[in-house]
């Protein structure tokens, strides 16, 4: 009996181990702080090379968060890794919040990417799902971002310190359904405005009686990532990586045309 119990026990650890999330919402404030605690946490684990440095941890108190510390290895990644979620079908948005953390020696970058494991092997397979931000200002910058599907099921967050003693760190992590803005395909209104995109994916091209008053443009993810009015018939897109964008164009009269375009 008391073996079939402990067999029992061990099945269902190892079922508990593997289980797979749908959504997340850490802030991190569950966690034990400091270097020398035991990872995985609540799910979360972590991949940094053996040595001195870079180290993972969760740091604060009562607002904790993750943090990243370069100590003697600049230029080192180290990965912050999410609990197994199921295989993003590319329906899903990923939300966090990033900083340099006050009192840090120099800044780093941060990248997004999908990996097959929580381990040394898996972040081999890093592939990107975001712009790699400069961590540069101890000021929080959230941003939302759209996880493409994958087999990939492991949300990796890949730290870079450019200096030693770099501190970076990444909070209120939400990945779940994503806010999709109300859009139509139709560009052409009553009041006759309509848009392309140029030959060579730098600007949109407008044609319209009356110049729009305003311009906002969003990823798929509901960021905003430009704003601004027409010049020359054109508004610049250069900037903007390749993707699906929504935008919203207020009319000379006042009115809301919503549609969206795609930047090859």
């Amino acid at each position: 009996m008391k073996l079939k119990l402990l067999l029992g026990t061990l099945m269902f650890t190892a079922f508990t181990a593997n289980a797979q999330v749908a959504t997340i919402n850490e802030n991190f404030d569950s966690f034990t702080t400091g270097t020398s605690a035991a990872w995985p946490q609540n799910g979360w684990s972590k991949v940094v090379p053996p040595g001195a440095g870079p180290f993972i941890y969760a740091d604060g108190t009562t607002d904790k968060h993750a943090q990243f510390y370069t100590l003697m290895s600049p230029n080192t990644a180290g990965y912050l890794i999410s609990p197994q979620i199921v295989a993003p079908d590319g329906t899903k948005s990923l939300k966090f919040t990033y900083a340099m953390t006050t009192g840090s020696a120099g800044g780093g970058t941060l990248e997004v990417g999908l990996i097959s494991a929580a381990t040394t092997a898996g972040t081999a397979t890093f592939t990107s799902i975001s712009p790699v931000y400069s961590l540069n200002s101890a000021t929080e910058q959230t941003v939302t971002i759209t996880v493409p599907a994958s087999a990939n099921q492991y949300i990796a967050f890949k730290f870079t310190g450019s200096v030693q003693h770099a501190a970076l760190q990444v909070d209120d992590v939400i990945y779940n359904a994503a806010s999709t803005l109300a859009v139509s395909d139709h560009v052409k209104t009553k009041e006759n405005v309509q848009f392309a995109v140029n030959s060579d994916n730098t600007a949109l091209q407008f044609v319209y009686k009356k110049e729009p008053k305003n311009i906002q443009i969003y990823s798929a993810g509901a960021q905003k990532v430009s704003e601004g009015k027409v010049k020359g018939q054109q508004f610049n897109i250069a900037a903007l990586q390749a993707g699906v964008y929504y935008i919203i164009i207020e009319t000379a009269e006042g009115s809301v045309i919503k549609s969206k375009f795609i930047k090859k």
